[in-house]
Order: structure tokens, then C-alpha cells, then sequence
């Protein structure tokens, strides 16, 4: 069968790769400092959308579970939503957020997760709003069968 190969590595570069893996750098521009804002927390089965936003609805960041590195069924559960979550929160200090409204839409698992998370984060949440679209009457139903 031949000879297996152990792959030794020294310490510094498990140091470098953990580096990597740990921590990812988040370089934003902003044209000037925004004090307060908007999260838009967007939970759907299959991922989690966090957006943030100036008071008028300008997007200024976003960021999903897709985004932060899960991929497949895991971009919907609760750790991934905090995980982007996490990732919102830093960039909102970055900005200067000092009030945030959270406005919450859909039904997946990770609306509550993300939402404890930015509390968890530090950030001064004014107001929590459920914006999930809610059908009233519905579509007409269909037409009797004949047969």
C-alpha cells in the first residue's frame, strides 16, 4: 500500500490557522458615523439575514449565516442566527450605533437567538417590532370540482 505521511506542522503556523479560523477581519466604509439605526432580522427555515440600516432605510451592512460559514441545513438553526448576530453587533459598534430598533420578519428558529444575542452584544435596543407579513382573507378558493 506505500508509506502513510504524518503532516507535521510547526507551532506558528497552528497559531496562523487558528488565527484564520477564530477571527475574520471586517473592513466596512462609512461616510460618516451614524448614531442610531435599524436591524432587520430576516429568519426564514433555511437562513438567517441580518441587515443594518440608517434611520431613513439605507442598507449600510449585512450579513447571514451563509455568509459567517455555515453551509446547507446548519444555515437555519439558533447557533448559526447568533453567530451572524455576533457579526452585526460588532460592525454596529464599528459604526457608532448608540439606539437600534430591531425589526423582526419570518418564522424560523433563529429570529429569537439573534435577537438575544445583539441584547447579549451591548447594543441599546429602543424598540422590537414583528413585521411578519400575516395573510388576512387569503386567495379566493377554488372552484367546485365537476365530475
Amino acid at each position: 500500500m506505500g508509506k502513510k505521511r504524518i503532516a507535521v506542522k510547526s507551532e506558528e503556523e497552528l497559531i496562523k490557522e487558528a488565527e484564520k479560523l477564530g477571527k475574520r477581519e471586517i473592513k466596512i466604509k462609512v461616510p460618516k458615523k451614524v448614531s442610531e439605526g435599524k436591524i432587520y432580522i430576516f429568519s426564514s427555515y433555511n437562513n438567517t439575514i441580518i441587515t443594518l440600516t440608517d434611520m431613513k432605510g439605507n442598507v449600510i451592512y449585512w450579513t447571514s449565516a451563509g455568509k459567517v460559514g455555515f453551509s446547507g441545513t446548519k444555515k437555519g438553526t439558533p447557533y448559526a442566527a447568533s453567530k451572524a448576530a455576533e457579526e452585526a453587533a460588532e460592525v454596529a459598534k464599528q459604526i457608532g450605533f448608540e439606539k437600534v430598533e430591531v425589526l423582526i420578519k419570518g418564522i424560523g428558529s433563529g429570529r429569537e437567538s439573534a435577537l438575544r444575542t445583539l441584547g447579549a452584544k451591548g447594543l441599546n435596543i429602543v424598540s422590537i417590532k414583528d413585521i411578519t407579513p400575516i395573510p388576512h382573507d387569503g386567495p379566493r378558493p377554488p372552484k367546485v370540482r365537476r365530475v
